[in-house]
């Protein structure tokens, strides 16, 4: 287990999240708040907009406002593009399939979780029903990538 010290001198975890509902956004972000686990956390809503922020392009192109993320906390049923079309286009591009993708999506479906999994999805986790678990949840998937994980600073 790392000290405070060793937390404070650990670079920030980038947390991309993709996800088209807007109490969970709220609710992931005031989670990971209330977690304490060092991170900037980031949004889009749909997977064509995931996909522009990971390649910089369009109004992500500005790598100071929209850092490269850490991981990827994706939910699988958004618009225009859903979450498993977005998974296989990222583990697809060799210049993306590096980063991590943590599916936190509603469905509890055997086959949507073994799809996950066949197209590269790093854990796939169900949506916690109540603040305190998502709280809990956070923290736990905050300390992990934190402090149990080595990932590349800058790809």
């Amino acid at each position: 287990m790392k000290t405070d010290v060793e937390m404070l001198e650990k670079t920030p975890l980038k947390i991309l999240m993709a996800d088209d509902d807007d109490d969970d956004k709220l609710l992931t972000k005031d989670a990971l708040a209330e977690s304490r686990v060092l991170n900037e956390l980031y949004f889009v809503s749909n997977g064509v907009e995931l996909l522009d922020y990971l390649k910089g392009t369009g109004e992500y192109a500005d790598r100071e406002k929209y850092p490269y993320p850490s991981i990827v906390l994706l939910d699988l049923n958004m618009p225009k593009m859903d979450g498993r079309e977005a998974l296989a286009s990222i583990k697809a591009d060799e210049k993306l399939r590096s980063i991590p993708v943590v599916i936190l999506t509603t469905s509890k479906a055997e086959e949507d979780m073994i799809k996950g999994y066949n197209l590269g999805a790093a854990s796939y986790i169900t949506k916690p029903v109540t603040f305190d678990a998502l709280v809990e949840l956070m923290t736990t998937v905050g300390k992990y990538w934190v402090e149990f994980v080595e990932l590349p600073q800058h790809r």
